[in-house]
């Protein structure tokens, strides 16, 4: 199932979703990921101050994928070495 994010919220609400469809216990579920409990309730609550690196690893853990539908302008830019001039 896809379901658009724009906003911090929107990923709250699939993490939130995403363990109580497991029965996964808040305190347990981040247990289990590596991260503090106060940090998934900020997750879940939508906070727009979190860690992204510990954002990914909460997705990780509850096996919810992002992917990103950018415009094929893009890829021509995706696909340059990353030492290379950020000219077209």
């Amino acid at each position: 199932m896809q379901i658009p994010i724009n906003n911090a919220a929107a990923i709250g609400k699939v993490v939130r979703a995403s363990r109580k469809a497991q029965k996964i216990r808040q305190d347990d579920a981040a247990g289990s990921m590596g991260v503090s409990e106060n940090f998934l309730g900020k997750v879940e609550r939508g906070s727009e101050s979190v860690q992204w690196g510990k954002l990914f690893q909460v997705l990780e853990g509850l096996g919810v994928r992002i992917i990103v539908d950018v415009p094929e302008s893009v890829a021509t830019y995706l696909n340059k070495p990353a030492n290379s001039k950020d000219k077209p």
